[in-house]
């Protein structure tokens, strides 16, 4: 390892069964961790036995390993001798995390889920997860971060590890900027819909009709609108709020439509000047029509009375 170059970051999850290491792991692996469950701990020393200069050692991402009373060879006390060994070792910076639940939460949860504790053979679920949690103690009072989940929902995990462990920078979200139009129906995948059909309809000015929301005159006939721009400016500051705290929330993708009657005009134009001012403030919006290349409007929005 070169003289410059960071540890390789390892976090170890461990804890009771259904206290919620999948969903703390799977959270983990959206911050950028690389995660790998079931992992048989003794084998540690070999996993990180790689060479310098492997796609491993070069990519830095951290790992998350995930273990429990059901690896193959779980022994807490050796877990904790690996620990401080790899504690000695200038090229690893080893974290253990515990997850930690209440025996009746635990039991609700296993009721719930009509599955049997590994430990409880033919006995109720409390008798396997008292024998569990009395061999995890010497790894729960060794690790160097414990969470509780007895009153957490999925989603409090998933913040309490973004919280713990979000400074590995996390992808941020996918964003999807489209129009549509209603008439053949609203993207079943949208998060936020936007109906345009309340601004002025280019479709029945004769030469802007064949024209589309991406001509400049068609552009200047919406935005003198009386309600174009005040409307613009609501929903660009509306989607400047919301688009980082779905970020902050673990969301992976984000799509926001523009709808109007044939998916032509007044939506594509929307859809084009919001892509635009979310570049400006940093973002990187994918811009779709889902309707430029459908059969003419005039079919579609009908003739004018």
């Amino acid at each position: 390892m070169a003289q410059d170059s960071q540890p390789q970051r390892i976090l170890l999850v461990t804890g009771l069964l259904g206290a919620g290491k999948t969903t703390a792991l799977r959270t983990l692996e959206d911050l950028g961790w690389e995660a790998i469950d079931n992992f048989p701990i003794r084998l540690l020393d070999r996993l990180l036995e790689t060479e310098p200069g492997s796609a491993r050692m070069e990519s830095g991402a951290p790992m998350a390993i995930g273990f429990d009373t059901r690896t193959r060879g779980f022994d807490p006390g050796k877990t904790i001798q690996l620990v401080k060994k790899l504690g000695q070792r200038k090229d690893v910076e080893v974290t253990t995390l515990f997850l930690d639940c209440g025996g009746a939460e635990l039991e609700r949860r296993y009721n719930e889920t009509r599955r049997r504790h590994p430990m409880s053979e033919d006995k109720p679920a409390s008798t396997g997860i008292s024998a569990e949690r009395e061999l995890l103690e010497p790894l729960r009072r060794w690790a160097d971060v414990v969470i509780s989940t007895t009153s957490f929902t999925s989603n409090d995990l998933q913040q309490a590890i973004r919280d713990q462990f979000g400074e590995v920078t996390a992808a941020a979200p996918t964003l999807t900027i489209s129009s549509f139009g209603f008439s053949r129906g609203t993207p079943p995948l949208a998060d936020l819909v936007f109906d345009m059909r309340f601004l002025a309809n280019p479709h029945w000015v004769d030469e802007l009709r064949p024209q589309t929301g991406q001509d400049a005159a068609v552009g200047d006939y919406i935005r003198q609108d009386p309600a174009f721009a005040e409307a613009f400016e609501r929903i660009r500051d509306l989607l400047l709020l919301l688009l980082p705290r779905y970020g902050q929330q673990g969301k992976a993708y984000v799509h926001v439509a523009f709808g109007c009657t044939g998916g032509k005009h007044r939506s594509v134009f929307m859809a084009e000047q919001i892509a635009s001012a979310l570049r400006a403030a940093g973002f990187s919006p994918t811009l779709l029509h889902r309707n430029l290349a459908s059969r003419a409007a005039d079919l579609l929005e009908g003739r004018k009375a």
